[in-house]
This record gives structure tokens, C-alpha cells and sequence, in this order.
């Protein structure tokens, strides 16, 4: 369940807010990096939410940018103490993609496409651990528990029964088919997938093979959505050792438009779960 203050989102809609008032001085960032003695990387970081910021970068920022009114002052040095609260994920220690589960946290609405793997929010316990242990041959037992414990909560957004996450899954036929775990495994997870699709707030679709090249072939990648129009919609594309947010709404589009032709090309909802079910079957009578 979301938090009623989310760093994650606060440090973007701080950023964002930066951003405007140095636009409106029309300085660059590298003129408020020379002005400030900093780097203009760290500019860019502060306005993108993707660096914890000061109450005095705050201070030092509405210096340059001439704020005269304390209120916009006191406002904005308000949600720079907020942002650097903790949120629910930090009780868990470093986590790779905290930047992203702080946003799916605040976000109203998620589509994602996954071409490999049944989406984390829709894994099962069983099917988790598998996955992690595959994708992480390195990793420590400890650290395995660790990254589906995480995976297991953040599913609350999806029992949230006041606030639930709308999400939107298209799946490859690779992930109904790839065994993960074990047949029994893949039985169990195949039969969460038509049970959450039940759920008035999710659609489930699968892109069958006979589709042949479509719109997803690129890969993963995700559309977060957020309830306040201020907060601009964000392409998420996951990395092995990095990931990549896009906000500049000419990449939402994009992205936006492919997932259109995906949700258009892929099987409906009911012959989504008839499809599942028949793998299902599949994987039962092996």
C-alpha cells in the first residue's frame, strides 16, 4: 500500500519544480552549476529526481533562481526533508531498482510487457525464488530471500482494495512456456495468473508465437502512470547493472503507441486464460 509520503516521488515532483524556476530564469544547468561551484551533472540529477536533495541545495538553488516569496521557499524546502524520508523498501536494505518501486508504489496505473518472465507483481512465491536464482547465480541465499520478499509486498498494491493499482500485463507465449521451478511450479503460477485476471483492475494478455515479429520484440519495458497530472508518465526499461527511466513525453508516446499495437495484436482477455489453461494442462499431464 502506498505510503502517504513517497520519497521517490516527492524528489521528481521537487526536481520538476526546479527545473521550472531555473527555465524561467533562462539559465542553463551548466550556468547554475558555475554559479553554484558544482558539477552540472549534479544539476541534472537534482531535476530529475534521481539524486536525494538538500534542504540547502533548496536554499542554494532559490538563491540563484531570485525567489522572492518565502512561501514557494518554505514549500519547496518542505519536500526536500520529505524526500529524503524512507520508504517502505528501504527496510529491506539496498535494492537495485528502489528508484523504480518507489515510483510503482505512487503510480496509478502500470502497463508492461514482458517477453521472458510472468511480470513480478503476478508471480507466485514458488516462481519468484526460481526466477531470482536464475537470473542472480551469484547472489547469496540471504539475498535471494530478500529480493522476493520485496516482490511479495509490492503486491499489495494489487490487493489494495481502496487504492489498487490498474495494471495492464502482456505476456510473450515464452513466459507461459519457459519452466521456471519445475512443472508443479509453473501449474501454480500459470493458475495465479487466471485468477488475478479475474480482478476488475487487471488485464492479463499473452502474444501466442503465431503472431510471428510484433511490437515487442525489443523487449521488457514498462508505462507508469501517476494520479496527479503533475507527475509526468514514465517509460521504465530494466538493466543488469543499470536501468533507464524515460520522461520526455515524445518517448512516452512512442512507447505508449507500441503498446497499443501490442495490447491490439495479442489474444483477448477470454482467450487469454483459454490459453493459459491449456498450458496449464500441458505442464499436468507431463
Amino acid at each position: 500500500m502506498a505510503s502517504n509520503v513517497n520519497p521517490t516521488v516527492r524528489r521528481r515532483r521537487l526536481g520538476q519544480e526546479l527545473r521550472r524556476l531555473r527555465e524561467l530564469k533562462n539559465m542553463t544547468a551548466e550556468e547554475v552549476a558555475d554559479r553554484l561551484l558544482v558539477s552540472q551533472s549534479k544539476i541534472s540529477r537534482l531535476e530529475n529526481g534521481r539524486r536525494s536533495i538538500s534542504q540547502r541545495d533548496v536554499r542554494d538553488l532559490c538563491g540563484v533562481y531570485e525567489v522572492a516569496d518565502h512561501r514557494v521557499v518554505e514549500s519547496l524546502m518542505q519536500m526536500a526533508k520529505e524526500s529524503r524520508q524512507q520508504g517502505w523498501w528501504h527496510a529491506f536494505g539496498d535494492i537495485p531498482y528502489s528508484v523504480y518501486i518507489g515510483l510503482e508504489t505512487d503510480a496509478a496505473s502500470l502497463r508492461v510487457y514482458e517477453p521472458q518472465v510472468v511480470p513480478g507483481l503476478l508471480q507466485t512465491k514458488e516462481y519468484a525464488e526460481a526466477v531470482c536464482e536464475g537470473a542472480q547465480p551469484e547472489a547469496s541465499a540471504a539475498d535471494i530471500e530478500k529480493r522476493v520478499q520485496v516482490r511479495m509486498r509490492r503486491q499489495e498494491r494489487i490487493k489494495d482494495q481502496r487504492h489498487p493499482l490498474r495494471l495492464w500485463a502482456v505476456l510473450d507465449e515464452s513466459a507461459l512456456r519457459r519452466e521456471v521451478g519445475g512443472r508443479q511450479t509453473m501449474v501454480s503460477q500459470l493458475e495465479r495468473l487466471n485468477e488475478v485476471s479475474q480482478l476488475p483492475h487487471v488485464t492479463v494478455q499473452v502474444m501466442p508465437f503465431s503472431m510471428g515479429a510484433h511490437p515487442g520484440v525489443n523487449g521488457q519495458y514498462a508505462i507508469l502512470e501517476f494520479p496527479e497530472a503533475s507527475d509526468s508518465s514514465v517509460v521504465y526499461l530494466e538493466g543488469v547493472t543499470s536501468d533507464l527511466y524515460l520522461e520526455k513525453a515524445q518517448d512516452v508516446q512512442s512507447y505508449s503507441v507500441m503498446y497499443e499495437h501490442l495490447r491490439a495484436e495479442a489474444l483477448n482477455p477470454d482467450q487469454t486464460r483459454e490459453f493459459i489453461e491449456n498450458v496449464a494442462k500441458d505442464y499436468a499431464r507431463a
